[in-house]
């Protein structure tokens, strides 16, 4: 869910070093696969009363409209009168982009009225909140319904967009914004090329009308599409953990294949030169070894929309929205399946919970020379700092993506490649589905003092974080 620089290209750049690869037992080796005493059984499982969410887009003809109606069922976890959706594509930068997404009418028996927050992003602002007739209880449940119009921006890379032959969207509706055990993350939105929302699992259905001469490839197990009217399609999946959605509607011409149970679904543009099977089975290379490292791939499906080539991927839940040859930015993306899709984070107040591991992860198929490693370890900035705490893209890229890599890499070296990939393996089943904290990190490497430790002096743990 992030806007993405190339990570190795721009940790270069920054650091003179790769600074997001490693080493690392060979994936499904023994090392990889073993567990530490103490550690759970399995993975955790998902909250049975999590978010449902159904989302019906369609797709104007213009190809840069998005109308859709967005049907939340929300169960709390702790008392609240409201309810706040996240606006994305009114970031700071939505002027100028030209995203811009509206509510044009709520419903639902509870609701009293509703609003804009401003939230540092731009018009009508970065927070739509819901205040309810009556305060609910823990567990106790409500409906509300938000049609919302979405307007596409061109131009560069981002999470939404246009381009010949292909309109694109993520994060395009409201975004529930609740932590549980926490509540409501209201947190400011952010110039940064990094992201700042925080959301919890949901069972989520996606629905997607479009021109009859365009293929969908979106978040979740896709069915076969149905003829809607004037000869449009409407195309439906369903994902029963996703904290987000992704949609790409494209002249995609498209090649699946399986690994490990898991669907592959790679597609490319006309004229684009690319080979969709060879795409899927980079994919489904990059999905196998990475699933050595950090244990079975989180989701039955995962889409490729391989758009223009603008310099990034983003990753959601069960797809990437991949704009770069680079296939080590594709590794990145796959990775960001295990964290921040399945083990969640507050974006804003712990970013590195996702980037850090996504860059380490990188490790698995390229590994960088020791003194490029400490090099990045000694850069500037503390690897645990929230979106507040740098001042620019380079202090951020450089301490959250390069520093932390090398952080995870050289914990890694000091323990042992085995102790410290089953110790991540428990962190990784045990704070699946949540929305992890650094303290959750420190508790899977209690049994490595020495791992907590270059965590500590690298400014990712801090002392309250640390297992009592």
């Amino acid at each position: 869910m992030r806007r993405r620089l190339t990570p190795l290209a721009l940790a270069v750049l920054l650091l003179g070093a790769t600074g997001c690869t490693g080493q690392g037992a060979a994936p499904g080796s023994p090392a990889a696969a073993s567990s530490p005493a103490g550690c759970a059984t399995g993975r955790a499982s998902p909250d049975p009363d999590r978010p449902v969410v159904d989302l019906a887009f369609s797709l104007a003809d213009d190809r840069r409209t998005v109308t859709g109606t967005e049907t939340v069922v929300f169960t709390p976890d702790l008392p609240t009168a409201e309810l706040v959706f996240r606006l994305v594509p009114n970031g700071p930068d939505a002027t100028t982009r030209g995203n811009r997404l509206t509510v044009d009418a709520v419903r639902g028996a509870d609701v009293a009225g509703s609003g804009y927050e401003g939230a540092g992003a731009g018009d009508p602002g970065g927070r739509y909140v819901l205040a309810l007739t009556r305060t609910l209880a823990a567990g106790e449940s409500t409906e509300v319904a938000l049609d919302f119009t979405l307007r596409l921006g061109g131009g560069g890379f981002e999470r939404l967009g246009t381009a010949p032959d292909v309109s694109w969207w993520g994060s395009g509706a409201p975004l529930l914004a609740w932590e549980p055990g926490v509540g409501w993350a209201r947190n400011p939105f952010t110039a940064l090329t990094g992201e700042t929302t925080s959301s919890p699992v949901s069972d989520t259905t996606v629905s997607v009308e479009a021109p009859a001469e365009l293929t969908v490839l979106m978040t979740g197990d896709q069915g076969e599409p149905t003829r809607a009217r004037d000869g449009r399609r409407t195309w439906t999946s369903h994902e029963p953990v996703a904290r987000d959605v992704s949609v790409a509607a494209g002249v995609f011409t498209t090649a699946d294949t399986d690994v490990d149970g898991v669907r592959v679904t790679a597609g490319v543009l006309p004229g684009a030169g690319r080979d969709p099977a060879r795409l899927a089975r980079v994919t489904a290379a990059a999905v196998e070894t990475l699933s050595g490292r950090f244990g079975p791939f989180p989701y039955a499906t995962l889409t490729v929309p391989w758009l223009p080539d603008l310099g990034g991927g983003i990753e959601y839940p069960s797809s990437v929205l991949l704009a770069s040859a680079d296939e080590q930015v594709l590794v990145h993306e796959v990775a960001h399946m295990w964290f921040y899709g399945m083990v969640g984070d507050d974006q804003f107040r712990d970013p590195w919970l996702d980037e850090s591991f996504a860059s380490y992860a990188e490790s698995v198929t390229r590994e960088p020379p020791a003194a490029q490693v400490a090099g990045a370890l000694a850069a500037e900035g503390d690897v645990g700092g929230s979106m507040a705490d740098f001042p620019d893209d380079r202090s951020y890229v450089r301490a959250v993506y390069g520093k932390g890599a090398a952080m995870l890499l050289t914990a890694r070296e000091r323990v042992g490649a085995a102790a410290f990939d089953a110790a991540l393996r428990c962190y990784v089943d045990a704070a699946a589905w949540t929305t992890a904290t650094p303290a959750d990190v420190a508790d899977a490497l209690a049994g490595l003092p020495a791992a907590l430790t270059v965590l500590e002096e690298a400014g990712a743990l801090d002392p309250d974080d640390l297992p009592r």
